[in-house]
C-alpha cells in the first residue's frame, strides 16, 4: 500500500474510510506520532482520493460518490502493464519449466543450469570451477536456473507468490529496481546452491525468498511508502525455511529442496532492503 494523505489525530476519518470501503477501495489507516496516515491500493488514484477529502473537508456530500476502480482483487490490462518485469519472469519460468519436461530432461536443464554437466551412467559430470565455466561468455547461467521447476506444485507455488510480492516491488520501485533485484538475489542464491551441492537444483525460490525478505524487511523500517504485506509474512518464511531443512518439503512434491538458495536469497534480500532504506534516508532526511 501506498500513503496518500496525512491528517492530525483530532481528524474523524470515520465517515471518509466507510465511503472507502463502500467502494471496495482498499486502504489502511495508520498512527504516528500526532498524525494519521492513510494507505490505499498501490491501484488506486492518489489523485481521486486526494480529491475526494479535498471535496469533503469543504463541507461537500459523499453520498453520491461514485467509484471507477476495478474491483478489488481485479487484475485491468492497464495495471498489468506496469508490472512488465513480473509477467516476463512468470512467463520464462512457465516456457523453461516445460522445456526441460519438469527436470526430468536432463539433456535440455544442462542448457539452462548454471554450468554445463554430463550424465554418465549414473554419474553427472561437471566443471567445479565456476568462473572458468562462465570464461565462454555464458554469464546467463548465473541466473536461469531460476526458471526451471521441477513438478507443477513446484511451478504454482513460486509464480503465485511472485505475482503477489514482485508485482507489489514493482508497482511500488519500477521496473528496473525489481529487475536489479531479481538478478542480485536470484544470482548470489543460485552461486552458493551450486556451491554448496553443485548444479542439479531449480526454481524460484531463491528470488522468492530474497523478495520476501526485502519486502518484510522494509515494512519494519517503516517507510513513507511499505510494500503492505502482512506481518505474519515473517514467520512463513521462517517456518518454510525450517521446512526445508527438515526435509518434509520432499514430501509434499517439491522434490529435493534448495535449502541453501532459500536461505542466501532471504539473506540477500534482507540486505539489499537495509542497503534501499539507507539510500532512501539519505535522499529524504
Amino acid at each position: 500500500m501506498k500513503p496518500v494523505l496525512e491528517v492530525p489525530l483530532d481528524v474523524d476519518l470515520s465517515e471518509f474510510t466507510a465511503m472507502l470501503w463502500k467502494h471496495s477501495v482498499p486502504h489502511r489507516v495508520l498512527e504516528e506520532g500526532d498524525r494519521q496516515i492513510l494507505l490505499v491500493a498501490h491501484t488506486v488514484s492518489d489523485e481521486q482520493v486526494e480529491a475526494l477529502f479535498e471535496h469533503w473537508q469543504n463541507g461537500g456530500s459523499l453520498q453520491n460518490v461514485r467509484s471507477n476502480q476495478p474491483r478489488q482483487g481485479a487484475v485491468s490490462v492497464a495495471h498489468m502493464k506496469r508490472t512488465p518485469v513480473t509477467l516476463v519472469l512468470i512467463l520464462l519460468s512457465v516456457l523453461a519449466t516445460f522445456q526441460v519436461d519438469f527436470g526430468t530432461d536432463l539433456q535440455a536443464v544442462s542448457v539452462w543450469s548454471i554450468v554445463d554437466f554430463q550424465v554418465l551412467g549414473d554419474q553427472i559430470r561437471y566443471g567445479t570451477d565456476l568462473w572458468a565455466e562462465l570464461g565462454n561468455g555464458e554469464l546467463w547461467r548465473l541466473f536461469t536456473p531460476a526458471f526451471m521447476h521441477g513438478s507443477v506444485l513446484h511451478l504454482v507455488f513460486n509464480m503465485l507468490w511472485m505475482w503477489i510480492v514482485a508485482r507489489r516491488l514493482e508497482l511500488l520501485f519500477g521496473s528496473p529496481a525489481l529487475l536489479l533485484m531479481a538478478l542480485i538475489t536470484g544470482v548470489v542464491s543460485n552461486i552458493a546452491q551450486f556451491w554448496d551441492a553443485g548444479p542439479l537444483f531449480l526454481g524460484m525460490s531463491g528470488v522468492v525468498f530474497g523478495l520476501l525478505g526485502f519486502a518484510t524487511v522494509w515494512d519494519r523500517l517503516k517507510p513513507r511508502q511499505p510494500v503492505g504485506l502482512p506481518p505474519a509474512i515473517l514467520g512463513f518464511i521462517l517456518f518454510m525455511l525450517a521446512l526445508g531443512y527438515s526435509g518434509l518439503l520432499a514430501t509434499f512434491g517439491f522434490g529435493q529442496v534448495a535449502n541453501t538458495a532459500h536461505l542466501a536469497g532471504l539473506l540477500t534480500g534482507v540486505m539489499l532492503a537495509l542497503i534501499a532504506r539507507g539510500i532512501s534516508m539519505l535522499r529524504h532526511p
